[in-house]
C-alpha cells in the first residue's frame, strides 16, 4: 500500500514542480534572449530529460553486469517510445478537454514536421546499430553527441535569432518566487529553475523505484517493468509540462518540449550506450524501436495532410498499447 501512496505523492510532486519549472524557464529564456520555441526544444527539454539520461549514464557506465547495462540500453529506447506515444497522446487528450477539435496551433508551419523528420532519421540509425556488431561501433557514439550539438545550434539560430521571442514581459506570468515584481531578478529565476529541477529529478527517481517495487506485486516480469512502465515515469516531467502549457494556451511550447526531449533521447543516451555497452537489441528492444518509428510516421502523415488535431493526436497513445501487447509475444 505504501508503494502506491508514494507513487501518487511523487506524481503530485512532479506536477507541482513542473508548474514552477515552466514558469521559471520561460523567464530564463527571456533573460537569455532565447526564442520562444527554443525555450521548449532546448531549455525545458534539457532539464526534463535529466532523469532518463541519468538512468542511462549510471546503468551503462557504472553497471558491473550485463543485466545492469541492459537497463541503460532499455532506458535509451524506452524514453523516445514514451514521448512519441504517451506524451503526444496526453497532449491530444488535453487539447480535446479544452474543446480544441480543430487544427492544433503548431506555431511556425512545418517546424514540428522538420524536427520529427530529423529525429526519425537519427533514430533509424540508432536502431540499425543495435542489430549489427563491428569493431569500431562504440566510437560512433561520438557522432550522436555531434548530432545534438548541430540541433542545439540550429535551434538557437532559427528560433528568435536571440531577440527573446519578441513578446513583452507582460505576456509571462509573474515568477512564483517574486509574484509582486513585474520583472524578476536573475537570482530568483536561477534559484526557482534549479530547485524545481532537483525536485523533479528526485521525485522521478523515487517514482521509478516505486514502479520497480509495484511491478512484481502485480505479477509483471522485471523486463516488462523496465521497458514498459519505467519510461512512463522518467518521461513524466515532459508530459506534465505539456499538460501545463496546453492548459495555458501555449500548445506550440508543449509540442516543442516533447520534440526537443525526443532529440535529446535520440542522441545523448544513445551516445552513452554505444560507448559503454555492446548496444545489441533483443526482440523487445526491436519492438520498441519499430513502435516508435511507426508512431512518428503517423505524426508526420498527420502534419503533411494538415489533420493534426486534439483527436488525431490523442490516438498516438494507442501505439503504446500496441507495444505492450507485442511484449506478450516477444
Amino acid at each position: 500500500m505504501l508503494h502506491f501512496v508514494l507513487l501518487v505523492a511523487c506524481a503530485v510532486a512532479i506536477y507541482l514542480s513542473c508548474e514552477g519549472f515552466v514558469n521559471a524557464v520561460e523567464w530564463l529564456g527571456r533573460r537569455l534572449k532565447v526564442g520562444p520555441l527554443a525555450v521548449g526544444t532546448i531549455l525545458a527539454a534539457f532539464g526534463t530529460a535529466l532523469p532518463e539520461s541519468a538512468v542511462t549514464l549510471v546503468a551503462a557506465v557504472f553497471g558491473k553486469t550485463g543485466a545492469e547495462k541492459d537497463i541503460g540500453v532499455g532506458a535509451a529506447m524506452g524514453g523516445p517510445l514514451a514521448l512519441a506515444t504517451i506524451a503526444y497522446g496526453v497532449t491530444g487528450l488535453v487539447l480535446l478537454s479544452r474543446r480544441r477539435t480543430g487544427a492544433a496551433d503548431l506555431g511556425p508551419p512545418g517546424k514540428l514536421a522538420r524536427d520529427q523528420t530529423w529525429f526519425l532519421a537519427i533514430f533509424v540509425v540508432k536502431v540499425a546499430l543495435g542489430l549489427v556488431a563491428f569493431a569500431y561501433k562504440p566510437w560512433l557514439g561520438l557522432l550522436f553527441f555531434a548530432a545534438y550539438a548541430v540541433y542545439f545550434w540550429r535551434e538557437l539560430r532559427d528560433d528568435g535569432g536571440g531577440q527573446g521571442g519578441g513578446a513583452p514581459d507582460a505576456d509571462l506570468a509573474p515568477l512564483l518566487l517574486q509574484r509582486r515584481r513585474p520583472v524578476p531578478s536573475t537570482w530568483a529565476i536561477a534559484v526557482q529553475t534549479l530547485v524545481t529541477l532537483v525536485v523533479i529529478f528526485l521525485a522521478s527517481q523515487l517514482f521509478v523505484d516505486q514502479l520497480d517495487a509495484v511491478g512484481p506485486m502485480l505479477g509483471l516480469p522485471a523486463a516488462v517493468t523496465a521497458l514498459l512502465l519505467s519510461p512512463i515515469a522518467t518521461e513524466l516531467p515532459e508530459t506534465m509540462n505539456a499538460i501545463i502549457w496546453v492548459r495555458q494556451g501555449k500548445t506550440p511550447l508543449a509540442l516543442a518540449n516533447i520534440s526537443g526531449a525526443m532529440m535529446i533521447q535520440a542522441t545523448v543516451p544513445s551516445g552513452i550506450g554505444l560507448l559503454a555497452t555492446p548496444w545489441r537489441f533483443d526482440a523487445a528492444l526491436v519492438s520498441a524501436g519499430v513502435t516508435t518509428m511507426v508512431a512518428i510516421g503517423y505524426l508526420l502523415v498527420l502534419l503533411r495532410m494538415g489533420k493534426l488535431t486534439g483527436r488525431t493526436l490523442a490516438w498516438a497513445a494507442a501505439f503504446y498499447g500496441a507495444f505492450a501487447i507485442s511484449l506478450v509475444f516477444v
